[in-house]
């Protein structure tokens, strides 16, 4: 789908569902609102779905695979060929977050965007073999983000033909904390050194190495704060464009999308600096451990559900939230009601 069609079809989260879904809530036999955030992931599903009464039985994990050229550079203890490996550990489901996903009930959707060479991930969507080094000029060109982008859109709209009504986000991108930390300094306007860590494991000198190449790329790209997809196209990469695709997916295909860490963050601040209405159909998951993770959150809004110190990707925190919405959900459509065990109903108090 045309991303700017995606767009137009965006439309508020319904007001009536969410009315009800909380007198629902109010009316159940407990004190009022006491499973916290619990019962305001329920209340904004329902808005979502545009219905009171919402189904999560199935679970989707996206996972956008994709290389990034600046790994020649140093920022990384990994190589990128490390990307083709983990991401192909995807399809026999003996990754940590495909064994987390298994043991919830979800399925595993590990996309192709860029990775530097041919692999069997049975969904090749390959933009390109892996983006270009942002220190030397633009990761992509503007329609190959676009591409991107709208494969993260179709993908939405695949899985909700095929049922599926919650959708968690992952990534796998040797180099991909460099490329996100990248586009947060510039969307926010913050210095390099405030949202760039050590990724999967760099020294104090990697990781000065690593802010340095980011503070030149940004120099030598110019990007426009202003324009998303001019960030995007010169300083992120292919798994960053498509998840932004998949959280602008989710709004216009009403289905909930939820964040998992630093990548994913970096991309649902794009989305919605590209369409502000998707912010209400996007869900947190936890706070990533990564430096610009905390302060992503913050400036999206946005509260954790978790706080594990997580900060492995792949979707591993999104996933984490599915078991507490089906706890949670459990309670919504199985508990009492005042009326039903004949008590006085809470009544909430000023």
């Amino acid at each position: 789908m045309n991303y700017k069609d995606a767009l137009k079809i965006i439309e508020p989260p319904d007001k009536e569902a969410i009315a009800l879904c909380k007198k629902r809530w109010d009316s159940i036999a407990k004190p009022l609102h006491s499973l916290g955030k619990l019962e305001d992931g329920i209340i904004q599903i329902a808005g979502i779905a545009g219905k009171e009464q919402i189904d999560l039985d199935k679970k989707a994990l996206v996972i956008m695979c994709a290389d990034n050229g600046v790994v020649e550079e140093g920022v990384t203890q990994s190589s990128s060929q490390v990307t083709a490996i983990v991401s192909e550990n995807f399809i026999d489901m003996n990754s940590c977050a495909c064994i987390m996903a298994k043991q919830i009930g979800a399925a595993v959707f590990p996309i192709d965007m860029g990775i530097n060479r041919d692999t069997k991930l049975p969904n090749n969507k390959k933009i390109a073999y892996g983006t270009n080094n942002i220190l030397y000029g633009p990761a992509m060109t503007r329609q190959q983000a676009i591409q991107a982008i709208e494969v993260g859109i179709d993908t939405v709209f695949e899985l909700k033909e095929k049922g599926y009504n919650i959708i968690a986000t992952g990534e796998m991108g040797i180099g991909n904390t460099t490329t996100s930390s990248a586009v947060t300094s510039v969307l926010l306007d913050l210095p390099v050194e405030m949202v760039t860590g050590k990724g999967a494991g760099l020294s104090n000198a990697g990781l000065e190495r690593k802010i340095e190449v980011i503070r030149k790329a940004i120099e030598r790209n110019k990007p426009h704060k202003d324009d998303p997809i001019d960030v995007l196209s010169k300083l992120g990469g292919y798994d960053i464009a498509g998840l932004a695709g998949v959280f602008i997916g989710g709004a216009a295909a009403r289905i909930p999308v939820v964040i998992d860490g630093f990548i994913t963050l970096a991309a649902a601040l794009i989305a919605i600096g590209i369409e502000p209405k998707v912010y209400d159909f996007i869900m947190p998951s936890h706070v990533s451990k990564e430096n610009g993770g905390k302060i992503l959150l913050n400036a999206i809004g946005m509260q954790p559900y978790i706080t594990c110190d997580m900060c492995l990707g792949e979707g591993t925190g999104a996933i984490t939230l599915f078991p507490l919405l089906d706890m949670s959900l459990a309670v919504y459509k199985q508990m009492s009601t005042f009326d039903q065990i004949k008590i006085d109903a809470y009544q909430p108090l000023k």
